[in-house]
């Protein structure tokens, strides 16, 4: 095992150099058992070295070794390529997002590792091995152990974050799409000043605003149904507004509330509640300090006095249909829709000969009677609702239980009609009263027990409209029917 040069003194213990062997990056040392030296006939120092018992053999030992350095290197790169992969996902954000649900390269990696744990397993479970060698093989197994488990919790860690990621830019590509909208649907009309009160110089409702949440009904929220608003008669002095939530089956009409102001209406303050038990429906309005509903299991329009609470007047619609005959979809007893708008007050409702399809009446405010009748070819039950402006039925059906679309609108100033398409958003799923305000351009919406209101959008104009010819929005005619009310018709 050790040779010293013949200069060197023979009688002298030589101390022959110690053994090292790298397993796994620990020293393992083989200590040299050591004996004096004796002179040969070649004039050589021989020694001998004599081996512990318990030391394994050299082959194995090399074995060993050999297979603990290919195990670390393995280990080496693969981490390398742990740290290459999270210092190229810093940096490419926007190429993790395009992965589309492929899987990151811990899961290889965390693959790969499986295999130095079993190489660790094989030779503990094999046995025959020192106590040393043991011990440094059961440190490198927990090592390689939470490694994997390192490599684990990375990758569900990097999914969650992706997934996170992704709605986010989800959510972010909605509200471009929506501004993107807006800027289109502001861009294609002329900029100008805002409309003044009961003003009808635009060219028809262009879009709607975000819903405005005002509050829940005084009732609570078991009354779904119901239908608020302000005076809608193109006066500026009018401050009014009401409420009238229908009782909890969604029909009858017996209690509403008025309020003096806007802000009264916010703060629940200096009110004045009334009790009516005649109305059917939610299809009431105000117009002018009367409100005009559809007295209960009749056909007959019904007038009240809101300064004294009293009922004026009542007359029979001729030929309308009730009792939920041809109501909304989603909103039933609504059989006579009144509304109130620039041009006057009007009716909205369906009868046998028009086959459920919608007819738009004038009416005169002092005696009830229709002035003139306008028919659609717009089917009554598969519309939700509808308000007037300006003489321009909009007709609104639900996309979703969030949405609601402005589908349709018919110009009873030049008979026309025009098929369009304005996104209303809701709270709530139904939409029951409707009704325009023309002081203020709003929509005041009653949503499944909560007041809400929009803000509404019109097409401004360069020209008067009288200038302005028709087909520049697209309307085209329908032929409608023009009917003439029968005066000595009998209800």
């Amino acid at each position: 095992w050790s040779r010293v040069s013949s200069s060197a003194s023979c009688s002298q213990t030589v101390h022959c150099d110690p053994m090292y062997f790298i397993m796994l990056n620990l020293p393992v040392i083989l200590l040299l058992q050591l004996v004096p030296g004796s002179m040969g006939k070649d004039g050589l120092c021989h020694c001998v070295v004599h081996l512990a018992n318990d030391l394994i053999p050299l082959k194995k030992l090399e074995q060993l070794q050999s297979t603990a350095q290919e195990l670390m290197d393995k280990y080496d790169q693969e981490l390398l390529r742990v740290s290459e992969y999270t210092c190229t996902t810093e940096g490419q954000d926007n190429q993790v997002l395009e992965m589309n649900g492929e899987a990151p390269i811990y899961n290889l990696l965390c693959l790969q590792l499986e295999r130095p744990q079993e190489l660790v397993t094989w030779l503990m479970a094999k046995g025959g091995l020192s106590e040393s060698v043991t011990h440094i093989l059961g440190i490198s197994f927990p090592q390689v152990a939470n490694a994997s488990l390192i490599l684990k919790l990375l990758a569900d860690s990097d999914q969650h974050d992706l997934c996170a990621l992704r709605q986010e830019v989800d959510s972010l590509k909605d509200q471009l799409r929506e501004c993107e909208r807006e800027k289109e649907e502001v861009a294609s009309g002329h900029s100008g000043p805002p409309l003044p009160p009961g003003s009808c110089d635009h060219g028809g409702l262009q879009k709607v605003s975000r819903p405005f949440v005002v509050q829940l009904n005084w009732r609570g929220f078991a009354h779904k149904a119901g239908t608020w608003g302000r005076d809608s008669a193109p006066s500026p002095d009018s401050s009014l507004y009401w409420v009238a939530p229908m009782t909890t089956d969604s029909r009858y009409f017996d209690y509403y509330q008025m309020y003096k102001s806007y802000d009264d209406l916010v703060l629940m303050k200096n009110y004045e509640k009334r009790s009516f038990g005649y109305g059917d429906g939610s299809g009431n309005t105000v117009y002018k300090n009367f409100m005009y509903f559809n007295y209960y299991g009749t056909r007959d329009i019904a007038k009240l006095n809101l300064s004294s609470n009293t009922l004026v007047l009542r007359r029979p619609l001729p030929s309308a249909t009730y009792n939920n005959r041809f109501s909304y979809v989603g909103v039933p007893w609504k059989d006579l829709d009144f509304a109130g708008d620039e041009k006057g007050l009007w009716v909205l409702y369906a009868t046998e000969e028009s086959k459920g399809n919608l007819l738009v009446s004038r009416l005169n405010t002092s005696t009830l009677e229709v002035e003139k009748t306008w028919q659609t070819n717009q089917y009554k039950p598969a519309m939700s609702g509808a308000f007037m402006a300006c003489g321009v039925l909009y007709a609104l059906r639900p996309r979703s239980t969030h949405q609601e679309e402005i589908f349709y609108a018919f110009d009873t100033n030049t008979g026309r009609e025009r098929h369009l398409s304005i996104l209303l958003d809701k709270m709530l799923e139904t939409l029951h009263g409707i009704n325009y305000s023309p002081l203020d351009h709003k929509l005041y919406v009653y949503n499944d027990g909560y007041l809400i209101n929009y803000d509404l959008g019109f097409q401004m104009l360069k020209h008067k409209p009288s200038k302005l010819p028709a087909e520049k929005f697209s309307w085209f005619p329908i032929a409608p029917k023009s009917v003439k009310p029968n005066k000595t018709s009998s209800p």
